[in-house]
Formats: structure tokens, sequence, C-alpha cells
């Protein structure tokens, strides 16, 4: 037994100086925290060029901030450190609006914070942050940033477009205000004094409805061009309107959301028409020239319509989650898809059958070349784009209204999606209004009646009297007498 004891102590001795990683959580965070040593920090007592808004002066209170990210905020503030809420829930409470999660701001570096929270988890390639992690809620704090200075070790990482790709350059609050986007989103509750610091005229664009960005606009665009549609995003859903650098410079540099990983854009979009406000920002997006780039196949089509065919299919699915969202019913982002390229896949098969394709084939082809191209700019994961593809594949299925195939169709796993989609399609000409009625109908009967609904229509029997037929007689074969006999 020694023995073995021995051996393994020395084999844990030698990954330790070999530097083997150690599959521990708790080991390799000791780890992460080493790298903070002799790391000072102090909590700052004055802000250069900021107004201080007293407690007493706003109407953000401690009521109405989550349990958990006021643990987060008091146990920063024990240990030392500065604390502050920042970004939309401060704007939110502001508002008089219940905040969606809370985001803090800390001069602590991740690897601190990964030693004050044993429930700490360290994201992120771009910009590194701490997500404090309870149950199923997550409090994400953010250190503190700053721009890049003059050494070539502190420069940002940039695309040739000017694009940051990497920002882990930490700074102070007086840095790190000049590094958020918009104005609104750039206030500060201190947990120390519960006071609002304002470094950028945050609260008078409050009480103006403005959305603004810090700095130079087209400067902050090419760095992060998703700001854009951040922009559109907030003046919809606030009704704030836009400041005039912002309705000058969106439209000038709407390309550059090409440079943007189409991944992120997905999220993007998801928020953009997902949260109650479709319509409107789709008419915004299209204002502003954004449309086009994130659904290019889609705005080719909204260009050539014919009796506002097209765009009342993208209006009015847009106006139906929109509905859904404010009766809290469920929304899923891959019925939108389906119904923004649902024309544009329709016009491309029809080319291909103009071309002597067969019609299966011309709509399965159209169905990839479609998905292809719009993945190229928002990535679609793989299980949303099947569901896409049955969801038109399915059309076909509602015109078969006799036998057992509507029983079939009915217990399909996505029925009621195609059915949504085909009650869409109905409405503005492109499906059969009396087979949506009849299907709504079939839905909500009982078995005996489903059973009469699918037989086949008896024919009418005919007045005229049948014509009598006359059949020719087999003449009968002559018995040839054998001369022989």
């Amino acid at each position: 037994m020694n023995a073995i004891l021995n051996f393994l102590k020395n084999f844990a001795d030698s990954d330790e100086e070999k530097r083997v990683p150690i599959r521990s959580a708790k080991i390799a965070r000791e780890k992460l925290t080493k790298k903070s040593s002799g790391i000072t920090h102090a909590v700052t007592e004055t802000y250069t060029g900021a107004t201080v808004i007293a407690r007493a002066e706003h109407n953000v209170s401690r009521n109405h901030v989550s349990e958990n990210a006021l643990k987060v905020l008091h146990k920063l503030k024990k240990e030392g450190f500065d604390a502050y809420l920042v970004g939309g829930c401060v704007r939110d409470l502001l508002l008089g609006r219940e905040p969606k999660d809370f985001d803090v701001v800390t001069n602590a570096l991740p690897e601190q914070l990964a030693r004050l929270f044993s429930n700490c988890r360290i994201i992120g390639k771009r910009f590194r942050l701490a997500h404090i992690v309870y149950g199923r809620d997550i409090v994400e704090v953010a250190t503190f940033r700053k721009s890049s200075g003059d050494s070539p070790n502190d420069a940002q990482r940039l695309t040739k477009e000017g694009r940051i790709v990497q920002d882990n350059l930490y700074g102070t609050i007086d840095d790190d205000v000049w590094r958020r986007d918009f104005t609104i989103n750039a206030l500060y509750y201190n947990i120390r004094d519960f006071s609002i610091i304002d470094y950028v005229g945050g609260m008078a664009d409050h009480k103006a409805s403005l959305i603004r960005l810090i700095g130079d606009t087209a400067e902050r665009f090419r760095e992060d061009p998703v700001r854009m549609l951040r922009a559109v995003r907030f003046a919809v859903k606030l009704g704030f309107k836009m400041h005039e650098d912002c309705e000058r410079e969106i439209p000038a540099n709407a390309n550059l959301l090409t440079s943007v990983p189409a991944a992120r854009l997905h999220d993007e979009v998801v928020k953009l028409f997902l949260t109650g406000h479709g319509v409107q920002t789709f008419e915004m997006l299209r204002h502003y020239g954004l449309f086009e780039v994130l659904f290019p196949s889609v705005e080719k089509i909204l260009a050539h319509e014919e009796a506002h065919f097209p765009r009342m299919m993208v209006i009015n699915v847009l106006q139906n989650s929109d509905d859904r969202i404010a009766e809290n019913k469920p929304v899923t982002s891959y019925f939108l898809f389906a119904a923004f390229l649902y024309e544009p896949m329709l016009h491309l098969a029809k080319e291909k059958m103009a071309k002597g394709m067969l019609e299966s084939d011309a709509y399965f082809s159209a169905s990839s070349e479609i998905l292809t191209q719009q993945i190229r700019r928002i990535t679609v994961p793989r299980h949303l784009t099947l569901a896409i593809r049955e969801i038109w594949n399915n059309q076909a299925k509602f015109e078969f209204r006799f036998g057992a195939k509507p029983s079939k169709f009915l217990a399909h796993p996505r029925f009621r999606a195609a059915y949504d989609f085909f009650l869409l399609r109905a409405q503005i000409g492109s499906a059969s209004a009396e087979s949506a009625e009849w299907w709504t109908i079939y839905q909500t009967v009982n078995e005996t009646e489903r059973r009469k609904m699918t037989q086949p229509q008896a024919q009418a029997k005919s007045t005229k009297p049948k014509r009598k037929r006359n059949y020719r007689r087999k003449a009968k074969t002559a018995v040839v007498p054998n001369p022989s006999n």
C-alpha cells in the first residue's frame, strides 16, 4: 500500500513540474486567480467630467433590482471593489420598465472575480466576461474597459474595416464610459451611495427620448456594425427617435454588416423581430437599407412586388408574431424565416420549371439554394432549416382532403406550424381560402364528423335514360364434313 501511495505522490509531483492541466474546477480556478496576485485596486471617489445624480434626484430603486444582482454588487463592495449597474437595466429602470437582466461592471479583473465567486464562469474571446450563475439566473459582470493606447502592445486588434475583434484592455470607469455605445446605455448606478454617474448626457437624452452614439458616429459603427441594428431596435422598442448623426451614417455604413459573423447576426435578428415590435422594426430596417443586407433575396422580391403580394406576406407574419407575443404565446424563429424566404423560393422554383426541370426537383433545388444563400448572411442552425423545409413541403398536403391522408397529416408533429403558414398564405390569396376554412373546421369536429368530411362526394345521378346496347351474336362456325368419311 505504501508503495502505491508513493508512486501516486511521485506521479502527481511530476505532473506539477511538467505543468500538466489538472482536471479539477477548484484547482483550475486557483491557477487562474494566481494571475491576479499583486494587482491592486481602489474605490473610485471622483469622476472626471461626470455629473453625479443623487438618490433623491432619480427614480431607480434597489427594490426593483434582482436579488442575485444585489448579492454580486454587495460582495464586490465588501471586498473593496467598485461595483455598478450599467446598461439596459439602468435605462429600463429610469423608464419604469422591468429589466430583462442586470449587468454589473467593476474594476475587478476576470481572474479576481473567479477567486471571489465559486459560481463564476469566464467566457468570451473578443472581450472576457464573468458569468455569476445562480441556478437559471445569470448575472453578467464585466471589467472596466479602455480604448487602445499608443503602445503597440496596448492596441486593440482591428480588421481592415475598423471592426474590433479583441477588446481585452482594462481601465477605470473614466475610460469605460467611452467604450460604450449609446448615451442612454452609459449610466452607472453606484451601489455605495445609490447615485447615478452620467458622463455623456445620458439623462438628458432619456428626457428627450433620443438615440445618440457616444463619440464619432461613423467610427463607432465601423468598430461594431451591429450597433446599427441595436440603434433600430432601441428606437422601436423605446419609442425614441434617432439622432441626426445616426440618421445620416446608418445608410452610408449599412454594407459593413456583411463583415459581421453570420452566427452573431442570427441572435440580433431574433431580438429585432421576435420582441413584439416586428412590423415597425421591418419598416425601419428597410428605411435605412439594413434589411437588404440581412435578407438580400427577400428584398429583391419586395422590390418587384405585384399588388402588394410578397410584402403583405412579410407584414402578416410579423403582425401575427407581434400579436402572439402580446398574448404571451410562443413564437419561433424558423417560422419567421420560412415566411420571409417562401416567396424567393417560389420565384426561383418557377424559373427552374420554366427551363424544363421537373416540379419536385425544382422545389427541392430552389429550397436548397435560397437557404444556402441566406445562411451566408445569417446563420440558421440545421435543425431550423429542417423545420423550414418541412413547413414548405407540407403545404402541398393541404390539397388532400379525402380518405385517410387528412387524419395522418393532422397527427404530424409540425402540422400546427404548417397550418398557421397555410392560413397566412390564404390571407394574401396565395392559397385557397375555402381549403383553409375546411382545415379549420376539420380540427374542431369529432371523429365521426371527420369521417364524413373526408368521404368523397357521390356523383349526381343522370336523369337521361340509359341507352340500350345491342350486342352482336357470335356466328356459329360451320362444320365441314370430311370427304374421307
